[in-house]
Order: structure tokens, then sequence, then C-alpha cells
């Protein structure tokens, strides 16, 4: 779990005592703050919806969602949408393509989404039958809207380059090389990748 301060402070600290790496990011940044999404298809419309624009693209785009197919969107009334009144709303033809293939799966029962399996790589594997939602996007989704220890975007640009960083590696690891260095670390995973996004976060600023 990473969506409350106990648990992300138990984690970072787990982390600490196998790898100095994380004790030296935790000693410098101190421990991140807890992030949570809300569990079902709203958090998997946002997704959608922002892929791949600004944060405050986004928030309209979302904004004029809810003001045509209510708040939250209705999956049945994104489904009979034409792309007219798609685009009326402000989406794309790819992104109604996406969303309706989302709502799809929700309505007919093929993807419940409060009762994903409990194995993580089955659960990657659903979600990505959605269009638009890739294995990045499953792993988030997974890691902060339903709270799995050890799922690890290791695909993630600032995980790479961040852990690479930390561990001292000459360039950028590969998401396969970043998965293998990354073994030791179970069950923890999902709490390296938020350490990795905190330090990022914190050098840039």
């Amino acid at each position: 779990m990473v969506r409350t301060t106990d648990s992300i402070r138990t984690h970072a600290e787990a982390l600490a005592r196998r790898e100095p790496a994380f004790a030296r990011l935790i000693e410098q940044h101190g421990v991140p703050e807890p992030r949570r999404s809300d569990r079902g298809a709203q958090t998997l419309l946002r997704t959608i919806v922002g892929q791949p624009v600004s944060v405050a693209a986004a928030r309209a785009m979302w904004c004029k969602l809810e003001a045509t197919f209510g708040t939250p969107p209705n999956l049945h009334l994104l489904l009979a949408a034409s792309d007219e009144q798609m685009r009326a709303a402000g989406m794309s033809r790819q992104k109604a393509g996406y969303i309706r293939s989302l709502a799809e799966l929700v309505i007919s029962g093929e993807l419940i989404l409060d009762d994903l399996p409990e194995d993580d790589e089955e659960a990657i594997a659903l979600l990505t039958r959605i269009k638009g939602i890739g294995r990045w996007s499953a792993e988030i989704y997974l890691l902060f809207a339903e709270g799995r220890a050890d799922v690890f975007p290791a695909g993630d640009l600032a995980v790479l380059v961040e852990l690479g960083r930390l561990l001292g590696l000459p360039d950028k690891p590969s998401e396969k090389q970043l998965r293998e260095l990354a073994e030791p670390w179970r069950p923890y995973r999902g709490a390296a990748a938020v350490l990795a996004w905190h330090s990022y976060n914190s050098s840039v600023l």
C-alpha cells in the first residue's frame, strides 16, 4: 500500500534497509506523501481523457465531458454517443473509441473493476483490454486506485532515469534491466517507484 502515510513510510523504510540508495534518498528528501486515486471507471476515463495533453487541457476536457454526459460521466450514455456528440464534448475520434471500449467492457461485465484478479499480471492483462490503456496506465491504476504494494511501473521514464541515477548506473537502464534490479525489493516495488518520483520531482524543483 502506498495510499496512507503509515503504509508508505513502512514500505519506504523496508526498502531503505535493503538498498542504501533508498536510505540516502529518504535522508535527503524525506518520505513522500501518500497518493491515491478512486477505484472504478471514472479514474480510467480520466486517464483516457488526459492522454497526452497538459493537466489544464485535461481538466477542461473533463469538465466538458461531465457537462454533456453527467457527473461522473454515464457509461451507458457514453457508449451510445455518436462521434458528433463526442466531438462536441471535446473528444477526438480516437479518444471516443477508447471511451467506448471502456464503457462496453464494464457494461457487459467483461471488466469488473471491483473484482479484478488478485494476481497483478492477470489484472494488468485484463485492464489492457481497454483500448488506450497500456501497461503503464494499468500499473498506475493498480498502484494508486487499488493500493497494490508490489506493482512496479518500470517503464515510466522518470522511474528509469531516477533509479538509474540513484543506483549509480552509467546509463539509463532498460525496463527489463530495471525489473531485474528490482527483484530484491519485492514486495515493496510500488514504494520504490513512488520514491523515485519523489526524488525526481525534488531534484527538478
